[in-house]
């Protein structure tokens, strides 16, 4: 168990969590969720003991091990990939050591006999013999191949070593398991093998995360961190989204009677419970949801931005975008070859590749920002497109201006109180509004490009990653938006329920031509047959 008591912390006048009074108990996991800036990441430090809290403490059991997915991507450069996720038990990997020098030792002595036996008792206690096997398990789930587990960590790219690392923090089923944004850098295939582990995972987990869809098919509870505050509510995080905003609606209707609202709260709580025996987490989740208390919920205080896309600026007529024999090779590699299909009025289609370049490549392309291709692609004359890119730097490179200034740049209508209108909906407002673009966070840049995206009045969008650096909030508006969007769309996404709740068609782009299918995404990844034709059109062996 984590009990933690009267926590606080603060940075001079900052305060960032005050009074904070919460347990986490065995077979549950907690997906930590906050607005960008809140702490979250903050916190899993604190309960790491990586930074101490201003004031209160935090206690775990006695003898309880903990695990953290590590951030730093160089400080096993120098280790073998295998032993780095053996590191992960650090007293097994104490063991181990302490025995290799005890039968290195040419003068071995009585004492050092009866030191080994300790030893090894111990070792066998903690299963160490088959610590080599299950750390390579770990690492071959994870998409780390055998060939790899003896190289040192510095051979291997950004990807790998992401994945190593959380092969170290899961090693030898730790009491508690922190985990701060797992899912980055994972494929599919990796994040669907994770979500297993997790949801079989029989100790404490607490998570961060931005995928829905993980914190859903993972979480037992959600740990909402608002107001300097630290609220943990049964069920995952749409449960928590969807009753929060019940809640909020019904603080909002004065008319509505007390009776009525606790009808309607049952009645919500009952479907989410019915609905949880179809998850992966059935059992915990279900029995979570059966013990909520009505007096426990409360409406969150989080803000949405209002993301609107269907003030188009005119309607789409039949010819929307025709693709013949597309092909690109960047650096001498073949991104994609042969690609053709044409876009019915209104579909939405998520464009996937298990490369990200190739996407990226693709509706550069598109966009008219690359020329270096061969084949070719027509728009319908009355199709008006607009661009999210994944890379927003060469809009904000070297700019000074404030936001206003910025957004205005974009706009046949200068008025200022016109341009404050769209950065608005994006919850830029008052002196917000008046900061230079050099000081903008990442995620602030995305909801400017978004601005943007919006003033253009497309009836045609490619979005490429567009919830990259979005909080939660901002990615469930987003997905809200698109989801009402009347136009046609091409969009690229790792967020699972955007591409799930969004797409109707799949296209993936491979090296050796196109997978085109009229399908929903979760149709689409969990076909046999269609799993297959991505690995054999993907060079993958299987």
């Amino acid at each position: 168990m984590i009990s933690i008591s009267n926590l606080s912390l603060r940075y001079g006048k900052r305060v960032l969590f005050e009074d904070v009074n919460i347990k986490f108990t065995e077979g549950n996991c907690y997906g930590i969720i906050g607005a960008n800036g809140a702490g979250k990441s903050t916190f899993l430090k604190i309960i790491s003991g990586e930074i101490d809290p201003t004031t209160g403490r935090v206690e775990i059991g006695k003898d309880e091990r903990m695990s953290v997915l590590k951030q730093n991507h160089y400080e096993f450069d120098e280790v073998t990939v295998l032993e780095t996720v053996i590191r992960g038990n650090s007293k097994l990997y104490d063991i181990m050591k302490a025995k290799d020098a005890l039968y290195a030792k040419e003068d071995f002595t009585e004492e050092d006999g009866l030191k080994a036996g300790e030893l090894e008792g111990h070792f066998a206690e903690m299963d160490g013999w088959n610590a080599e096997s299950d750390a390579a398990t770990l690492l071959s789930n994870l998409g780390i191949k055998e060939d790899l587990h003896y190289k040192k960590v510095k051979e291997l790219d950004g990807n790998q070593k992401v994945r190593v690392l959380l092969a170290q923090a899961l090693f030898g089923h730790p009491d508690i398991l922190l985990l701060d944004e797992p899912t980055n850098d994972l494929d599919l295939e990796t994040i669907n093998w994770l979500e297993d582990f997790l949801a079989d995972y029989d100790k404490i987990v607490l998570v961060v995360s931005h995928d829905r869809h993980f914190l859903d098919t993972v979480c037992t509870h959600v740990a909402d961190i608002d107001f300097k505050k630290i609220s943990v509510f049964a069920g995952n995080y749409s449960f928590w989204y969807e009753s929060s905003q019940l809640l909020l609606k019904q603080r909002t209707d004065s008319n509505k009677k007390s009776e009525d609202r606790i009808a309607e709260l049952k009645e919500f709580i009952a479907r989410f419970s019915a609905n949880a025996s179809k998850s992966k987490q059935a059992t915990s989740r279900k029995k979570a949801l059966d013990k909520i208390k009505l007096e426990d919920m409360s409406p969150s205080n989080r803000k949405y931005p209002a993301i609107l896309f269907n003030n188009q600026v005119r309607d789409a007529g039949d010819q929307i975008l025709e693709v013949k024999n597309l092909g690109r090779t960047l650096h001498g590699e073949v991104m994609f070859k042969d690609i053709s299909f044409d876009l019915k009025r209104g579909q939405k289609v998520a464009l996937l590749s298990s490369n990200g370049l190739a996407t990226s490549a693709f509706y550069k392309i598109l966009a008219g920002e690359d020329k270096e291709f061969y084949g070719m692609f027509k728009w319908g004359v009355t199709i008006t497109p607009t661009y999210l890119p994944s890379d927003n730097t060469a809009y904000f490179a070297g700019k000074t201006d404030n936001l206003i200034d910025w957004l205005r740049q974009f706009s046949e209508e200068k008025d200022e109180t016109f341009i404050r209108g769209f950065l608005g909906r994006m919850l830029f407002s008052g002196e917000e509004t008046l900061k230079s673009c050099s000081v903008l966070s990442g995620g602030e840049k995305v909801r400017c490009m978004l601005s943007r995206m919006m003033m253009q009045k497309g009836n045609f969008l490619m979005l490429d990653e567009p919830t990259n650096h979005l909080d939660l909030e901002s990615i469930t508006a987003l997905n809200n938006g698109m989801k009402d969007f009347k136009g046609t769309m091409l969009f690229t996404t790792r967020d699972h329920t955007l591409a799930e709740t969004v797409a109707d068609r799949v296209l993936e782009i491979t090296p050796n031509g196109l997978i085109d299918r009229e399908m929903e995404f979760d149709e689409y990844i969990s076909s046999d047959k269609i799993k297959a034709l991505r690995a054999e059109m993907n060079g993958v062996l299987v």
